[in-house]
C-alpha cells in the first residue's frame, strides 16, 4: 500500500493529521494538475482547496483494488478544476499559440511527480500506440473532455472513448 493510500485510509477513519500529511506530500503535484487545466494560479489554488475538501469528505470512497491513490487524488483535483472552469464560464485552453494558449508538453510532467514516477509513466506512455497516447494526453494533461478530444482528433466519440479506455487499461497494467 502506498503512502498516499495509507493516508487516505487514515483520513477515512477521521484522522485530521493524515489530511495534513497528505496535503504536504501531494499538494505540489496536485497544484500542477489544476494548473494544467486552468492555467491560472488563483483558480488552481481554489481547485486545490475544493479538491482537498472533497478528498477529506470522500476518502472512504477510494478503493485500492481499482487503482493507485495518486491517480484517484489527481482525478479529484482535475474534476474540481473542471468544475471551476465551468462555473466561471471559461473554456479550457486550446493548443493554438495565436490565442495565447500553450500546450502542456509531456516533458512538463516532471514537475508534477517524482522523477521515478515520471520515468515509469513516460516509459509506459511510450509503449502505448500513438492513438491511445494522444487521447490520454489530451484528456488528462490538457483537461479536454471526451467530446472535445473527439472534435480535436476529428474522430467519432465512441472511437475516442474506446482508445482512451484501452490506453488507460494498458497504463494501469504497465504501472502495476
Amino acid at each position: 500500500m502506498s503512502e498516499a493510500a495509507a493516508l487516505l485510509d487514515r483520513i477515512a477513519r477521521g484522522e485530521r493529521a493524515a489530511l495534513q500529511a497528505l496535503y504536504q506530500a501531494q499538494s505540489v503535484r496536485l497544484f500542477g494538475v489544476a494548473m494544467a487545466v486552468l492555467r491560472d494560479r488563483d483558480a488552481a489554488a481554489d481547485a486545490l482547496h475544493d479538491g482537498f475538501v472533497k478528498i477529506a469528505r470522500n476518502a472512504s470512497q477510494f478503493d485500492p483494488a481499482r487503482g493507485v491513490a495518486e491517480a484517484w487524488l489527481g482525478a479529484v483535483i482535475r474534476h474540481a478544476a473542471l468544475d471551476i472552469a465551468r462555473r466561471r464560464g471559461r473554456e479550457i485552453p486550446t493548443d493554438d499559440a495565436a490565442l495565447g494558449d500553450t500546450p502542456v508538453e509531456a516533458a512538463q510532467l516532471d514537475t508534477l511527480a517524482s522523477v521515478e514516477d515520471t520515468a515509469r509513466l513516460r516509459d509506459c506512455l511510450a509503449q502505448l500506440p500513438e492513438k491511445n497516447r494522444q487521447g490520454i494526453v489530451l484528456a488528462f494533461v490538457h483537461g479536454l473532455s471526451h467530446p472535445q478530444v473527439a472534435a480535436r482528433l476529428e474522430l467519432p466519440l465512441g472511437t475516442v472513448k474506446a482508445w482512451i479506455r484501452r490506453g488507460l487499461l494498458a497504463l494501469r497494467e504497465c504501472l502495476a
